[in-house]
C-alpha cells in the first residue's frame, strides 16, 4: 500500500518530462515505493520461491485440518491458515505477472491490494489465541459480554479499515486531484498504523492477564504447557508486528521520486518484512501444532467449560497422533501443582458445588 503514497506534488510547475500528466487513468505512480516495480530477472525467481513455500504451507495446514476433521477434532483456525496461504499464493502470482507487464497499472493495483489485505487473517488468528488464553486465566472476565463485544468491535474495525484502504488505493490511481490524493494518503497511513496496533494487541492483552491476580484455577485447554502457548503466541505476534511496524514507518517518510528511491525501499526489505515474516509464522504454527495446543472443546460458552469438558479433550488426545501424545505427555499446565490446586479452586468445581447445593 505504500506504493500509493505519491503524486501529491503533481500541481507544481517545475515538473520535468517524467512528471508530465498521463492522458488517461489509471495513472502510474510518481514516487518510490517499498520493493519498487518488480522485474523479471530479480523478482520473479525470489517470488517463485515464496510461491512454492506458501503452496507447501497451504497443503500442510489443509492436510492437518482434514485429518483432524475426520477424527472429530474441530479446529477452524487451520482452515484460516490455509486461506491465508492461498491469499499469499495469489499475491505471488500477481507479483510475477506484474513483473512481466510492468506498464500494466491495473495489475499493479491488484498486486498492491493483495499485499495489503492478506496478512489480516494472521492478525485475527492471533487475537483468537489471545482471547482463549485470557478466558483460561480469567474465566469470569474473559467470558463477560463486554469482553466479547470488545473483540467483535476489533474484528469489525479490521474489516472496515481494510475496505477503506482498498478504496483509497484504487482511487489514488484514478485521480490527479491533490486534495483527493492527500485524503487517500491519510487513509493509507491510518490503515498501516491500525494494522501495527492490531498486530501488537496480543502483548498487552496477554501480559495484562498475567499481571492481574487470578481468582480461580487455570481453565486448561489443548495440549502442552500454558506458558508454551503464551510464548508461541507472543513469538508470532512479534514477527507480524515487526513487519507491520516497518511498513507503517516507511509510509510516514517523505515521498521520494520513483527514480531516486531511499535505501529502506530496497527489494530485500520488501521480501523480508512481508513474505519472510509471514512464511516464518506459517511454518512455526505447523511445527508447534497449534491445532493441538490451542484447541478448545466444542460447545464452550462460559466459565468452567474448558475444565468441565477436559475428559473429552483427554480422549481426543489419546485417539490422536503420536505428536499429540508426545505433547500431552511431556508438558502439563504451569500451575498444575498441589499448592495451586488448593489456592485456586476450579471453576468447574465451583459450578458443580452450586449444582449440588441446588437452588
Amino acid at each position: 500500500m505504500d506504493f500509493l503514497l505519491r503524486r501529491q506534488s503533481h500541481t507544481s510547475g517545475t515538473a520535468g518530462p517524467q512528471m508530465q500528466r498521463p492522458q488517461h487513468a489509471p495513472y502510474p505512480p510518481r514516487n518510490a515505493s517499498l520493493g519498487g516495480i518488480p522485474t523479471v530477472h530479480t523478482d520473479v525467481p525470489i517470488t517463485a520461491v515464496f510461491l512454492f513455500l506458501f503452496i507447501c504451507g497451504a497443503a500442510t495446514h489443509m492436510t492437518i485440518y482434514q485429518m483432524n476433521r475426520r477424527r472429530g477434532h474441530k479446529f477452524v483456525l487451520s482452515g484460516m491458515m490455509f486461506g491465508f496461504c492461498m491469499a499469499r499464493i495469489t499475491t505471488c502470482v500477481m507479483r510475477i505477472v506484474w513483473a512481466t507487464r510492468p506498464q500494466h497499472i491495473s495489475i499493479a493495483i491488484a498486486a498492491q491490494i493483495l499485499v495489503a489485505a492478506g496478512v489480516v487473517l494472521l492478525f485475527v488468528i492471533n487475537l483468537v489465541f489471545a482471547q482463549r488464553i485470557i478466558r483460561a486465566m480469567h474465566p469470569h472476565s474473559g467470558w463477560h459480554p463486554f469482553f466479547a463485544h470488545f473483540f467483535t468491535a476489533i474484528y469489525c474495525l479490521i474489516v472496515i479499515t481494510l475496505i477503506m484502504q482498498i478504496v483509497a488505493i484504487v482511487q489514488s490511481f484514478y485521480t490527479l486531484n491533490s486534495n483527493t490524493l492527500r485524503i487517500d494518503r491519510d487513509v493509507i497511513l491510518y490503515g498501516g498504523t491500525f494494522s501495527t496496533v492490531v498486530s501488537l494487541l496480543p502483548f498487552p492483552l496477554v501480559l495484562g492477564a498475567l499481571i492481574i491476580p487470578r481468582k480461580t484455577r487455570l481453565e486448561k485447554f489443548g495440549s502442552g504447557r500454558f506458558r508454551s502457548k503464551i510464548a508461541i503466541l507472543l513469538t508470532a505476534a512479534f514477527l507480524l508486528c515487526l513487519g507491520a511496524s516497518f511498513r507503517a514507518g516507511t509510509n510516514f517518510k517523505t515521498p521520494r521520486p520513483r527514480d531516486d528511491p531511499p535505501t529502506y525501499y530496497d527489494r530485500a526489505y520488501f521480501y523480508i518484512f512481508n513474505f519472510t515474516v509471514e512464511i516464518l509464522v506459517v511454518i512455526f504454527y505447523v511445527v508447534v501444532r497449534i491445532d493441538l495446543r490451542f484447541h478448545v472443546p466444542d460447545g464452550s460458552k462460559g466459565p468452567g467449560d474448558y475444565s468441565r469438558m477436559s475428559a473429552l479433550n483427554s480422549k481426543e488426545k489419546g485417539a490422536g497422533s503420536d505428536t499429540s501424545a508426545r505433547i500431552a505427555g511431556d508438558e502439563a499446565a504451569f500451575d498444575d501443582t498441589a499448592e495451586n490446586q488448593a489456592k485456586y479452586p476450579s471453576e468447574a468445581a465451583k459450578v458443580h458445588a452450586r449444582e449440588e447445593r441446588g437452588p
